[in-house]
């Protein structure tokens, strides 16, 4: 299994086209949210199964605050942690994650790549495909392998910014 999770692409999805033609094949494809209004375009790019949270600036979205889902037999929470005060740091975001028995938790906001443990729970930020904010500014996303009998790894995975991918 594969999973394709991006964050904060404010509108200007269209590198997450390339990274999807670069990535394939993948399952799933998870964006943690700000959006901005290209929901419809990303569910054609990714051509699998999509799941979408809605962000703080996904103003008058549909798309859900936070989901639990289980994929592959991976137990994965997403949300997009402006309601966590995920600035502050991920404790409150983790704890949740593994009130709801999650494996993985997922979220942006922070434009910021970041891979950890905590609370017995992988919580990974993708970073920003549109306004990475960590040092070096490198565009930035995540990808999820693995199965339930061997377990599941996550990866941050850079973009070039002077070429398509």
């Amino acid at each position: 299994m594969k999973i394709l999770v991006v964050s904060d692409t404010h509108g200007y999805g269209e590198i997450l086209e390339e990274i999807v033609k670069k990535e394939n094949p993948i399952d799933v494809l998870i964006h943690c949210g700000d959006i901005e209004g290209q929901e419809d375009q990303i569910v054609s790019w990714a051509g699998c199964r999509t799941f979408m949270v809605s962000g703080n600036n996904d103003w008058g979205s549909d798309l859900p605050g936070q989901f639990f889902t289980s994929v592959g037999g991976c137990r994965i929470f997403a949300t997009h942690g402006h309601r966590y005060q995920v600035y502050m740091g991920i404790d409150r975001l983790a704890a949740e994650a593994a009130k709801r028995g999650a494996d993985i938790c997922l979220f942006g906001h922070t434009h910021m790549p970041l891979i950890a443990e905590k609370n017995g729970v992988t919580v990974m930020n993708p970073g920003s495909l549109t306004y990475p904010r960590q040092e070096g500014r490198k565009p930035s996303y995540g990808i999820i392998t693995g199965d339930k009998e061997s377990g599941f790894s996550c990866e941050i995975r850079y973009v070039d910014k002077h070429s398509k991918t």
